[in-house]
């Protein structure tokens, strides 16, 4: 980012929003990528909602994919949680 406004690219908020680096926390932009990685991986949801915690890093993971790695990590780790909590 920093290069961006060196060459003169824009401000911080410009540069960013341009390169779209902004991180996603908004839980209405997250829950339909939260609810598809659910989906698409029932045997992990399955071990999550049997009390093995660890195993949301698989969905937190895909995601990141999902979402170019904008997503706020640690916020869709909550909200996998209170899906299948």
């Amino acid at each position: 980012m920093i290069e961006g406004v060196l060459a003169g690219d824009g401000g911080p908020d410009e540069v960013i929003k341009a390169r779209s680096l902004a991180v996603v926390s908004d839980d209405s932009a997250l829950t339909g990528a939260v609810d598809e990685a659910i989906a698409a991986n029932p045997d992990v949801a399955k071990k999550i909602r049997s009390g093995k915690v660890a195993a949301a890093g698989v969905l937190v993971g895909a995601v990141m994919k999902a979402t170019r790695g904008q997503a706020d990590a640690a916020r869709v780790r909550e909200l996998i949680l209170e899906r299948l909590g």
